[in-house]
């Protein structure tokens, strides 16, 4: 993966939902090669940061830049993986033609469909229905969907999420490849991050 030098930046972000306001003066910087862990307890708002951050929520206030090395027109949407709670996978494809499907979109290739599984130790299960797949296994084909379009943006939503001890190793290298090819992350996660270090954002404190 080639170098980028990118930076994407909030400046007092707000977001109101039914009328109620989930948070409010969220301000961050997120670098090439940096993690921000996001906290807070449930209903903080984390999930709805990561939303907004990829543009499936609305800011109700403030504003979101993304400078990019690379000269492109693209927003942070186009530019940005997000990684929720949902895998997105259609049951009845199969896991190779999911992440065939996921190819098409808009954006710079990644690795090979075959070299992505293999990477998330999946490769023996390419032709299975991804509706036959465990819990952890449909999350590890989510995080292949990471690998076969390069965005230099992840918003990772509980990432370790149903994956075992091994999944949780094999999520934090592809977590320091992203980082050292100059990509950055966000992380909204009750549980610790793989890396060696991050900036941490805590959503509803005092």
């Amino acid at each position: 993966m080639s170098q980028i030098a990118s930076l994407l930046s909030a400046t007092d972000l707000a977001v109101s939902r039914g009328g109620r306001t989930i948070f409010a003066q969220i301000t961050f910087a997120v670098a090439s090669r940096e993690v921000l862990a996001i906290k807070g307890a449930n209903g903080a708002g984390k999930s709805t940061l990561l939303r907004a951050v990829a543009g499936l929520l609305p800011l109700a206030a403030g504003s979101l830049r993304f400078e990019a090395a690379r000269n492109s027109d693209a927003g942070i949407g186009e530019n940005a993986h997000y990684f929720g709670h949902l895998d997105g996978l259609k049951p009845a494809l199969s896991v190779r033609d999911n992440l065939a499907l996921w190819t098409r979109v808009a954006g710079e290739p990644g690795l090979s469909t075959l070299e992505a599984l293999e990477q998330v130790e999946l490769d023996h299960l390419d032709d299975l229905p991804a509706g036959y797949l465990s819990a952890g296994q449909r999350r590890r084909a989510s995080l292949a969907r990471l690998l076969v379009v390069r965005r230099p943006i992840w918003l990772l939503d509980e990432p370790t999420s149903a994956l075992d001890a091994r999944s949780e190793e094999t999520f934090g290298a592809l977590l320091a490849g992203h980082l050292a090819g100059g990509g950055l992350a966000l992380a909204a996660t009750h549980r610790p991050l793989p890396v060696a270090s991050h900036a941490t954002l805590a959503l509803g404190a005092a």
